[in-house]
């Protein structure tokens, strides 16, 4: 049995637990009180775009002085103070606790798993981090914040969103009932500067070759697939193939959030909407691809198709808007041909599997397969002709690989690149038709090294 002396102090230190915990609670009312406060009173001024950053930044923090002022029942001291300013500045001009990872040029993915874990992708290594949010509440505040600036909403009745910050970064997050332990928060930061074809080369995703190459099919109008897994570098892809489309032509680009950064002069940037809270107006990706065949496009781009508008990119590939480019989530190019045709029977039509594999074989003319290899870096693996019809059969061939026979470094890199197979596409002769010629060296064959277990 305990002593007395030992009850007396297990008694203070539940006492001194439960005081710490009481003052928490009251820190945390207190600061939902201060940032409605600070949001009412300041009201459009936090979106005047004619103030800059530390004028706004100065505002806020008078107006949180003043509202601190004002509350009665709750001694700080001064370091509380302090920090209590900060983290509302931070939550009503910024994303709280994330703000110092989103201004990280070198951090790639920010991600919330609750409010108490949140870790960082950094050189393609994920990694934790020190920043903690105060609560479930703290960061469903966040989570309102970004998805209500472009008028999209999370709740019970839609607990799925997906959004966008207004540098571009692409948003997902998912609250209860079905995050169990959530809100999860995940954000694809978006590079300010956005990756070019001189980038791509020095991180060995592809080579000199193989951008002279795809360089050449944009200008020669071919229709494009960039597929990929999850993270492996799709967008950023189709980001720079996209900037060989000639300066002179109207683009029409179609996403669910818009990422694509485009910078020829005539381009037309299209976004999906979901349906509002009595279930009415949702606009899908399909009816927008719809819409830009009535908007006389030189070139469609679409960010991803992922249901049945695969069905309205085929017919528009085939209808005469050549040269045309979109990505789809897949594991090798078989498989992206394998994701169209399933995408396409999503339509609801009768088609017969023949039909659509004609369509696809008609529409499309490369597959570049882009991965995201076990040492964090993302390559193109494969270069991939669409030949036509064998029998039943969509036909390939490869015409560039990644060859990962050459091993990988003392740091698990590996120490590949991409190679020509030696194959001369069949489409080189329609591109000589358009005064685009391929070098003859261009599709010389490299051996290949043979990989090590």
């Amino acid at each position: 049995m305990p002593s007395l002396s030992e009850r007396v102090a297990a008694a203070r230190q539940t006492e001194s637990t439960e005081q710490v915990s009481n003052r928490s609670d009251a820190l945390g009312e207190l600061r939902g009180r201060l940032h409605f406060k600070v949001v009412e009173e300041l009201g459009p001024t936090l979106y005047d775009r004619g103030m800059s950053d530390a004028e706004l930044r100065l505002r806020v923090l008078e107006m949180l002085e003043w509202a601190v002022d004002q509350e009665q029942g709750l001694p700080l001291t001064s370091a509380d103070r302090r920090a209590l300013l900060n983290e509302i500045a931070s939550d009503v001009l910024g994303y709280g606790p994330i703000d110092p990872l989103l201004h990280d040029p070198e951090i790639t993915e920010v991600m919330a798993n609750g409010p108490y874990d949140v870790y960082y992708e950094k050189s393609g290594r994920i990694q934790k981090s020190d920043v903690k949010f105060v609560d479930e509440v703290h960061l469903r505040r966040i989570i309102d914040k970004i998805v209500g600036q472009i008028g999209r909403r999370v709740d019970e009745a839609t607990p799925m969103v997906d959004a966008r910050l207004p540098d571009g970064s692409r948003v997902n997050a998912i609250i209860a009932p079905l995050a169990i332990g959530g809100p999860y928060l995940t954000i694809r930061k978006f590079a300010v500067d956005p990756y070019q074809e001189a980038d791509l080369i020095s991180f060995g995703t592809l080579t000199q070759r193989v951008a002279d190459f795809l360089r050449a099919c944009v200008r020669g109008r071919l229709n494009i697939l960039i597929s990929g897994g999850t993270g492996s570098g799709k967008t950023t892809t189709l980001n720079v193939v996209s900037a060989y489309i000639p300066g002179d032509e109207r683009i029409i680009t179609v996403e669910d959030a818009a990422e694509l950064q485009l910078h020829q002069e005539h381009v037309l940037t299209l976004e999906s909407r979901p349906a509002n809270i009595e279930g009415q107006g949702q606009v899908m990706i399909r009816d927008l691809v719809k819409n830009t065949l009535r908007m006389r496009p030189d070139r469609i781009v679409v960010g991803e198709v992922r249901d049945a508008a695969a069905l309205d990119m085929l017919q528009a590939m085939n209808t005469g808007h050549d040269g045309s480019l979109t990505t789809v989530h897949s594991n090798t190019p078989r498989d992206t041909l394998s994701r169209i045709e399933t995408m396409v029977l999503m339509a609801g039509f009768d088609l017969p599997v023949r039909a659509i594999r004609e369509q696809i074989s008609s529409a499309v003319d490369l597959i570049v397969h882009v991965s995201r290899l076990k040492d964090g870096t993302r390559r193109i693996t494969h270069v991939t002709e669409v030949e036509g019809m064998e029998g039943e059969v969509i036909t390939l061939q490869d015409l560039f690989l990644f060859d990962y026979g050459m091993g990988v470094d003392e740091d698990g890199r590996y120490k590949g690149r991409l190679k020509a197979t030696g194959i001369r596409p069949s489409f080189s002769e329609d591109l000589e038709n358009q005064g685009i010629r391929l070098p003859a060296d261009l599709f010389d064959p490299e051996p290949f090294a043979r990989r090590s277990n």
